[in-house]
């Protein structure tokens, strides 16, 4: 009886792990599907203004990294002097996160018949990593890269541009945990560790997301001086006073990937939504997603308030497709100031309102860092940081 008792709450104790794990895991590894919708959506060309730079960052509408593009986006713009757009091969919705796509400002052929030539070409992660890479993504680059151009390729974005042959030679790095399997498809490039930002004359490339903040600073040094590199590094709270150049690549190891595996078993795995709407700060939200993303939780959902379209502060058009509602979420994370919860107030009665307006003279990284410390202990906030190849 006892045996039977005991083997009894093994089982109960096994399914109560397995059930609280389940949504967790398949939350991470149900792979997200690009735009099934129509294959445009009509909007107006950006305009350009000569007087400044032009910025191109490449994306994949299959997937790319939303804060490897998000990121730069921000940061070239705070400059408030160049024109910055995202770019694809074709005007279709980018797959940025489950359910959340930018809509490009501008497709190759629009960006041709304006006759615009690039002063950077940023490129960040895309959907393919290895050396079958789109021929129509990299023959475009390839004519857009002129002499005076920068071009500067963040985290596993140095497959696409190993794949260009720009940096045949030269010293470039990658994501440390990736950094073997990327490696292992270009043998022509000086692949190196231990650095944020690799610099070969015009050519740059970062080590993992975190770094698209320090590869862009850079550029923008280069470009633009630096007063207007301080102006936007003290934007963003960057926790340094100079831009940080050395390095640790360490790589996720089974000790990390056991303390994300305990975390999903006999932690509590929330249930998160994102408030986004109009004006939204496109740093701040990246910053947002990407982190609290790679926290494993049961769901993780973009709320819009009105509709199913927001405009960042920048002028990009972010489209959630998921359900928007609110209800029953364990966190709600808002980026903009000034949101009042609803009149109803059992509307929120079990969700926690996450604001930030109080920790603006900190940068948002750390602050998302301390909060998942605070929730997960601090081994889990180690497991994020490795992840996300930041040494801080």
């Amino acid at each position: 009886m006892k045996k039977t008792q005991l083997l009894f709450l093994c089982s109960v104790l096994t399914g109560a792990l397995l059930l609280n794990a389940c949504r967790s895991i398949r939350n991470f590894t149900e792979a997200p599907k690009p735009w099934t919708g129509e294959a445009t959506r009509k909007t107006n060309l950006p305009v350009h203004d000569p007087a400044k730079k032009t910025v191109f960052i490449i994306a994949d509408s299959k997937l790319t990294v939303l804060f490897d593009m998000l990121a730069p986006f921000y940061l070239f713009n705070a400059t408030e002097k160049a024109n910055v757009y995202i770019i694809a091969k074709e005007k279709v919705p980018i797959l940025i996160r489950k359910d959340l796509f930018a809509m490009p400002q501008l497709s190759f052929a629009e960006a041709d018949s304006l006759k615009l030539q690039a002063d950077a070409i940023v490129i960040p992660a895309l959907s393919i990593r290895d050396e079958h890479q789109d021929p129509e993504v990299i023959d475009w680059i390839k004519s857009h890269f002129l002499p005076g151009t920068k071009m500067l390729a963040i985290c596993d974005g140095s497959a696409t541009a190993a794949a260009t042959g720009l940096y045949d030679g030269k010293p470039i790095t990658t994501h440390a945990s990736d950094f073997a399997s990327v490696k292992a498809h270009f043998d022509k490039p000086v692949w190196v560790q231990n650095v944020t930002v690799t610099k070969s004359g015009n050519l740059f490339s970062t080590a993992g997301v975190s770094n698209a903040v320090e590869g862009s600073l850079i550029v923008i040094d280069e470009l633009f001086g630096k007063d207007v590199m301080n102006k936007v590094r003290q934007d963003i709270r960057y926790p340094s006073p100079e831009v940080k150049t050395a390095h640790r690549s360490v790589v996720l190891s089974g000790s990390d990937k056991f303390t994300a595996l305990k975390k999903v078993l006999f932690r509590k795995n929330r249930d998160i939504g994102a408030l986004l709407d109009n004006g939204i700060n496109e740093f701040d939200m990246a910053t947002i997603l990407e982190l609290y993303g790679r926290t494993f939780p049961a769901s993780f959902k973009t709320c819009i308030l009105n509709g199913s379209a927001v405009t960042t502060k920048y002028g990009l058009t972010l489209i959630s497709t998921g359900d928007s509602r609110m209800n029953r979420l364990d966190e709600l994370h808002v980026v903009m100031p000034g949101f009042h919860a609803r009149p109803d107030a059992s509307y929120f009665k079990h969700t926690k309102i996450i604001t930030y307006s109080d920790s603006r003279d900190k940068y948002l990284v750390n602050t998302c860092l301390e909060r998942i410390g605070k929730q997960y202990g601090r081994r889990f906030e180690n497991f994020v940081k490795i992840s996300l190849d930041y040494n801080n």
